[in-house]
């Protein structure tokens, strides 16, 4: 179940304001969308972020073809895709674009989630990673199947992961192995 549209941008606004070392710490509703409405201009991530947002909330109420467009609109504009079954928590940061999420996928609140990066299926096998809460995914990694990666972890760049990762190990490789 995908959380509130509201509740999740508003999350992901203040997360990524404050990955951007920016001002985090929103003044009320009027300012908290001011500083949406800013950050969709300044991160193609963040704009197709919230644009997937509203796909969720849109299709959970029934509305048919809206949100596809807004699927293509994301992919278009930054270069995000997330499939229609992944359910992402509250407060993911979307570094940059380029950046494929599929299969039945869990993101908790906190990971931070590098460029061109795939978290997705593996095989016929529509199960994709669960990820845990303040996780980071590195550049260009690629995390498959049904797996799980625990909190804290960090997934190196470039990074394939095919097993399940410890919460708080760091992951490097081809295959990942975790490292001291």
């Amino acid at each position: 179940m995908s959380p509130g549209f509201r509740e999740a941008v508003f999350a992901d606004a203040r997360v990524t304001a404050a990955q951007r070392f920016e001002r985090h710490e929103f003044r009320g509703p009027l300012d908290t969308l001011r500083q949406i409405v800013r950050l969709m201009v300044v991160s193609d991530a963040f704009a197709a972020q919230v644009l997937y947002r509203l796909r969720a909330r849109l299709r959970a109420a029934g509305i048919p073809v809206l949100p596809l467009v807004l699927h293509r609109l994301s992919i278009a504009l930054g270069q995000v895709s997330i499939g229609d079954p992944v359910v992402m928590h509250p407060g993911v940061y979307l570094v940059h674009g380029q950046v494929v999420i599929d299969g039945l996928t869990e993101v908790a609140g906190g990971t931070s989630i590098g460029p061109f990066v795939t978290l997705g299926v593996r095989g016929p096998d529509l199960r994709g990673p669960t990820i845990g809460p303040h996780v980071s995914i590195g550049t260009g990694a690629k995390v498959l199947g049904g797996i799980t990666v625990g909190e804290g972890a960090r997934i190196g760049a470039n990074a394939v992961v095919l097993d399940d990762v410890a919460p708080g190990a760091t992951v490097v490789g081809v295959p990942a192995r975790p490292v001291a």
